[in-house]
């Protein structure tokens, strides 16, 4: 179709294509982000964690739900949106409460959250903590909430697993055989019971907090995340 031109032309132009740096540019500009202006969709998708500690008879349930942003491209990204704790023990609800607000405001700030487990981890309760199953010691409830927020990051690949590699495997497995056949040469069953993780008597670890270090050779190691302090 004909265009006709009734004013002067003062300037023009070959149009062309964009290229892949524009083209890079406006996606990136469509790239949603979280922040705490974004609104709450109708359903997020959540995961609940059963917490039973020797501080109630009853459990906490603790409920963190996700946003999916950029769904379907090469950018969708599975955030923490907002958590909720629900026990029938009262107790201690007014600071559970508050605690929960309080975190579900940081993970719709945005940014770096996995601090959030580093800090609650360090509470301690004044009266003393207490063992999980398995020998983990937990130095408080809230710092248990810490944990569980802390298996979650790593579900969802926000924090990456710091399991230990094929060499360090290696040698606390070799450990662990040789631990266990110097008790049983000795006549000493503390080393053989297949349904514990860890040898009775095993000490506290002070970097993965479980009761899995063992003296060998003079050194103390732990079998769970392989620290030694010989090096």
């Amino acid at each position: 179709m004909a265009i006709k031109i009734d004013s002067k032309i003062v300037n023009y132009e070959v149009a062309k294509d964009e290229d892949d740096e524009t083209r890079k540019e406006n996606a990136a500009s469509n790239i949603i982000h979280m922040h705490e202006k974004l609104e709450r969709p109708e359903m997020l998708l959540g995961s609940t964690y059963k917490v039973r500690t020797p501080l109630s008879e009853h459990s906490l349930y603790v409920t963190i739900n996700d946003i999916v942003l950029n769904p379907g491209t090469e950018h969708e990204l599975r955030r923490p949106f907002e958590i909720f704790i629900n026990s029938k023990n009262m107790d201690h609800f007014q600071w559970i409460v508050a605690l929960t607000r309080i975190i579900s405001a940081v993970f719709r700030k945005g940014g770096d959250v996995t601090f959030l487990a580093e800090e609650l981890h360090s509470v301690f309760d004044p009266r003393g903590g207490y063992f999980k199953k398995g020998g983990t010691f937990m130095p408080s409830l809230v710092a248990e909430i810490g944990d569980v927020i802390d298996h979650h990051l790593r579900f969802i690949g926000l924090l990456k697993d710091d399991k230990l590699d094929a060499r360090q495997k290696a040698f606390v497995d070799a450990k662990r055989r040789e631990f266990e056949a110097a008790n049983n040469a000795a006549g000493n069953e503390a080393g053989g019971d297949e349904s514990k993780a860890f040898p009775d008597g095993a000490q506290l670890c002070g970097k993965c907090q479980t009761k899995a270090m063992i003296q060998m050779d003079g050194c103390l190691t732990c079998l769970n995340c392989g620290e030694s302090k010989c090096g």
